[in-house]
């Protein structure tokens, strides 16, 4: 059984829409936890360059503004692999840290322009792990985001632990939840952009549902760091005062009670530390994809092929 180990949650603020000077913040964030001991960092959804929050100000017949913002946010979206990435995978390796964090990803397998919400997960050696592609976009997120499948849906045994996560609400589609359970995920990241008293009884019934550790991570944003360029923000969000989202991360252990936070209306990293022996001995009790899983009863399939958008066919005779 492995020790004790420190994990961050960080309740960071995007720079809004500029993707190198968020990425340049991400390094900086992942030195800090790093420094602190921390051997895992989470970071929120959508982090780089920011969630596209506009989608629930701006009516989805207002397509002229919706168009402007679409293509400023392409225009500072991922691609993975890049020098993007690259930076944030020397960053993760001179700090130690494994990272997860949400970033806007484009379709640099199709048209380039198509975007994904996107979890990205680096080892503590500066690899990329792997990414997920959130499956299920809700409301008005449906304008900005394309939807994922199941093909990258995973949990990375790492030296510390078994990682594998949800975005936002992801979370609420009980059969991804138990996939993930079934997986053995020991340290469960949810990166959203969510927040209130639902989310928080969710992630501790998350938590206690999959005897696990969960690091709920959400972007603190003011309306002061949104640019006063983007004109949707006079325009659409007048009545706006404060905090567009107050944060409110969490870190959870598997008997579903809270370690730290909820951090509200601040930038802030919340620390906790994960014990590995403590989710085996809970799972002795309820282990939903052990002894009270009833396969007798009960079946999931998940579909993990991937679905390329385009195939190309050779005749018989070329090599």
């Amino acid at each position: 059984m492995s020790q004790p180990i420190k994990v961050a949650a960080i309740q960071a603020c995007p720079v809004y829409l500029d993707r190198e000077a968020t990425v340049a913040k991400a390094c900086r964030l992942i030195a800090e936890v790093g420094a602190a001991g921390a051997r895992l960092a989470v970071f929120p959804e959508a982090f780089i360059p920011g969630y596209p929050l506009w989608v629930w100000f701006i009516p989805a017949g207002h397509t002229q503004a919706l168009r402007q913002l679409y293509a400023e946010l392409v225009a500072n979206a991922v691609t993975v692999p890049s020098d993007v990435t690259e930076q944030l995978c020397q960053a993760a390796r001179r700090a130690g840290v494994a990272v997860t964090i949400g970033i806007n990803e484009v379709n640099a397998e199709g048209s380039g322009t198509t975007l994904y919400n996107t979890l990205l997960y680096i080892g503590p050696d500066g690899t990329i792990l792997g990414k997920h592609r959130k499956v299920m976009p809700t409301g008005g997120e449906r304008l900005v985001w394309a939807l994922g499948d199941g093909s990258d849906l995973e949990v990375y045994d790492l030296p510390f632990g078994r990682v594998g996560g949800l975005l936002c609400w992801e979370n609420y589609m009980p059969l991804a939840r138990y996939a993930m359970s079934a997986w053995g995920t020991e340290i469960f990241v949810a990166p959203t952009w969510n927040r209130g008293e639902p989310w928080l009884s969710t992630m501790r019934h998350v938590a206690k549902e999959g005897r696990c550790y969960v690091v709920s991570c959400c972007s603190a944003m003011h309306k002061d760091a949104i640019p006063d360029r983007l004109e949707f923000k006079a325009k659409y969000m007048g009545g706006v005062e404060g905090w567009v989202n107050p944060g409110e991360s969490v870190i959870v252990d598997p008997d579903g009670k809270i370690l730290a936070g909820p951090a509200r209306e601040a930038e802030t990293i919340l620390y906790a530390e994960v014990d590995r022996a403590r989710i085996t001995g809970a799972r002795g009790q309820l282990d939903v994809a052990g002894h009270y899983a009833r396969p007798d009863i009960f079946e999931l399939i998940v579909h993990r092929k991937p679905r390329p958008l385009l195939t190309i066919a050779t005749d018989p005779g070329e090599s």
